[in-house]
């Protein structure tokens, strides 16, 4: 490697908007995140199926939309 034209490597803190915070290596001294591995969904088994539910009941009613396919249930 030449020297003289690399940027120095150090440990830099990481800091997700969960509050959460770790250490890794890069050229930045301070990062912020919006997600990260204790906060994702994915990571977590947190993820939320049910409001997608919700937003295409209400558009369908919104819009007065009625569900082919479906039969109701009584």
């Amino acid at each position: 490697m030449k020297a003289g034209i690399h940027p120095n490597y150090k440990t830099a803190n990481v800091t997700c908007s969960c509050g959460n915070t770790f250490e890794t290596g890069s050229v930045k001294e301070d990062i912020r995140i919006e997600v990260c591995s204790e906060c994702h969904p994915f990571y977590t088994g947190r993820q939320k199926f049910a409001q997608a539910d919700g937003r295409v009941d209400r558009f369908n009613k919104k819009y007065g939309l009625k569900e082919e396919g479906r039969e109701e249930e009584a």
